[in-house]
């Protein structure tokens, strides 16, 4: 083409085009993507968009809004309606003990953000052991009488789950209604899940996918938002929560199994008032993913009381909820202990309020312990996570490191003899932002005992991580976890 004496050719102007969209792709994103994100977050997009603009702008849009379709944003808000209404005047507890001044304003917090009352009279018994709490489950299932409800971020059948499955199909067999919603993505990724939906069809309960990924049905969202919540109702009696889930402790994988990998959970049995709030969450997602709200089995009042009487309030978390719950529980009581925090996290990717109130709580003479594992079993959240571990080991953060192959995978803390938080919620971006968690705060000194005796256990086999051994470490590997750190807040 020759324009006023000018040769331009095809390739110029395509080269032009591109420079031009380059270039308002950038402008556009330093206007559009800071927008209502924290700024670690809208700076790793940043980052990910001016290094490479059209792959950074593709997955900006695929996956730059953490926020569910507003059809189920309305769910969950009418749910946290009917929780309030049926639960009001729930929140009575004794105080025997007299509460510490600092717990009035986490457990109001918590009811304004989740909806869940404090409720006491409850009692729990923790289960450490992998195939003690599956067989402690199947036997709960065994005994149910009116309903049994199941819904776990993987479920999947294998030798190990096998007798679980039975338990629901006698269940179902002998009357017992037999719901089961298990998460669609991460299901689907664990080896056998075409075997486990023809097993759960075939036993003829009821069942449902959680955040399906069926374009070809209309249901597509952000792919990574998950439903990491792990538990399981039976009769309105007792529930199990916390970080298990329902497959093997290999997870079935040829490369975990080639490592030697296996997981270690924790997993607790509540009884008491307190199991209505766990299956307001199940109730929740089965009207969710279904349009049924369980009338029949959603009564939210309260179980008898216990002997034990111990206080328990549920907080649930995700991207169904305006604030990030789960974050705003764990800096609350953070910043609120006087004495102790003790920490077990698998992926521990804080973000800066949260890092800060650790490393603050350290620097103020605080008894401030982190477990984590030796081991990784997801590189990219391994090696950001240790980029963390120079900061905390110079604030004063005591770091115990569990030995491989372990992957402890259990997710917890204490603060003080006071308060405890259990549940599926690690310590990291995703699931303060993008997972569907739940978490239980638990007082009472037979608890509270009970988790220090687990801590003990694992602090008698986890070796104690020293600022002069980890500032030793390779190079190479100080580049790996500089860079994944650089990835952790869209993680």
């Amino acid at each position: 083409m020759d324009v006023g004496g000018i040769t331009i050719n095809f390739t110029t102007i395509v080269a032009a085009a591109l420079l031009l969209l380059d270039f308002t792709i950038r402008v556009l994103s330093l206007i559009y993507v800071p927008r209502n994100r924290r700024p670690q977050t809208a700076m790793a997009w940043l980052l990910a968009i001016f290094f490479l603009p059209y792959v950074g702008i593709l997955l900006f849009l695929m996956l730059g809004s953490r926020k569910l379709p507003k059809a189920r944003r309305d769910k969950q808000n009418e749910i946290n309606d009917f929780i309030l209404d049926s639960t009001e005047g729930m929140d009575q507890v004794r105080r025997d003990q007299p509460w510490p001044s600092w717990l009035e304003p986490v457990v109001e917090l918590n009811r304004t953000l989740g909806a869940m009352p404090l409720v006491g009279g409850n009692s729990a018994k923790l289960y450490s052991e992998y195939q003690e709490s599956l067989d402690a489950m199947t036997k709960a299932v065994n005994e149910a009488t009116n309903y049994v409800h199941v819904e776990f971020y993987i479920l999947s059948l294998d030798s190990t789950t096998a007798p679980f499955f039975d338990a629901l199909e006698a269940a179902h067999n002998r009357g017992v209604r037999v719901r089961v919603l298990l998460d669609h993505l991460a299901s689907l990724r664990a080896p056998g899940y075409f075997t486990t939906i023809r097993r759960l069809k075939h036993m003829g309960v009821q069942w449902q996918v959680m955040l399906p990924l069926q374009p070809l049905k209309w249901k597509f969202q952000r792919p990574d938002l998950r439903n990491h919540r792990k538990l399981l109702v039976v009769d309105n009696k007792l529930a199990f929560t916390g970080s298990q889930n329902m497959v093997d402790s290999a997870y079935n994988k040829r490369v975990n199994k080639k490592r030697g990998l296996e997981w270690k959970d924790l997993m607790v049995r509540f009884e008491g008032p307190i199991v209505a709030g766990i299956h307001a969450l199940f109730i929740t997602d089965w009207y969710s993913e279904t349009d049924e709200l369980l009338v029949r089995e959603g009564s939210l009042a309260p179980p008898s009381a216990t002997e034990t009487n111990l206080d328990a309030q549920v907080v649930p978390s995700g991207p169904g909820f305006e604030g990030e719950n789960n974050l705003r529980l764990f800096n609350s009581l953070l910043y609120a202990a006087q004495e102790r925090v003790i920490i077990t996290s698998p992926y521990f990717v804080p973000d800066d309020s949260m890092l800060y109130a650790i490393t603050t709580a350290a620097q103020s003479g605080l008894d401030v312990q982190l477990f984590v594992s030796e081991v990784g079993d997801q590189a990219l959240v391994y090696h950001a996570q240790r980029s963390y571990y120079e900061t905390l080991l110079r604030a004063g953060v005591k770091i115990w490191l569990y030995p491989s192959p372990t992957v402890l995978h259990a997710k917890h803390f204490t603060i003080d003899d006071q308060v405890a938080v259990i549940g599926s919620s690690n310590m990291d971006m995703r699931s303060f932002s993008l997972n569907l968690e739940i978490s239980v705060m638990v007082r009472g000194a037979e608890f509270i005992a009970d988790m220090r005796e687990l801590e003990g256990q694992y602090r008698s086999v986890s070796r104690e991580l020293t600022l002069e051994e980890w500032m030793e470490r390779p190079r190479r590997t100080k580049v790996l976890d500089n860079i994944a750190r650089l990835t952790a807040a869209v993680q």
